[in-house]
């Protein structure tokens, strides 16, 4: 297994935050087949070796990943995808 666990300051309202947050869920789930839910602020998602979950709050967003084993090659290429969804859904 392997973790992955990005936070960052996200400069918008909790509301706003979180829609970022569940079109960001929307579009991996329409590319990667993603499930998700939310409970409160914190959304979880899981699919075939992957699972995690997103919070937000007033100023930040915590991303926790963890891979399955046949993943863990792709961990540097999953966490540039990663960081580019949060350069688009979350700028600085």
């Amino acid at each position: 297994m392997s973790d992955i666990m990005i936070r960052r300051r996200h400069g918008k309202s909790l509301t706003e935050a979180r829609a970022s947050a569940e079109h960001m869920a929307a579009e991996l789930k329409d590319e990667f087949d993603l499930n998700y839910s939310w409970s409160g602020d914190v959304m979880r998602f899981k699919r075939p070796g992957v699972a995690g979950d997103l919070a937000v709050d007033e100023r930040e967003v915590t991303l926790n990943i963890r891979l399955g084993f046949l993943l863990f090659a792709l961990k540097p290429t999953i966490e540039r995808e990663i960081h580019r969804f949060f350069d688009e859904n979350f700028p600085a």
